[in-house]
């Protein structure tokens, strides 16, 4: 399977921007190990009854993202982290 192109929407962008360099090595290397391949699942849940619209956490990062099966892109709606 090919994996899936990865985009951030403009607010999870802001919050990748600041983040400390040593946490996004990391949460940017589990987003092309597990998320990219396959956002179905490691843990992914759907929100509410839309299985393209999905939470999961990624390296201590919480995401919430939507999945376009049909051009093959998880877009990052939103990311919380401490």
């Amino acid at each position: 399977m090919t994996g899936y192109r990865l985009q951030y929407a403009p607010p999870a962008d802001l919050a990748l921007d600041s983040m400390e360099a040593q946490l996004r090595a990391r949460f940017d290397a589990g987003m092309l190990a597990w998320l990219a391949p396959d956002p179905y699942g490691h843990g992914s849940a759907p929100i509410d009854r839309d299985e393209d619209r999905r939470e999961a956490t990624v390296s201590g990062v919480v995401i919430r993202y939507y999945v376009s099966r049909s051009v093959l892109t998880v877009t990052v709606v939103r990311l919380v982290f401490v």
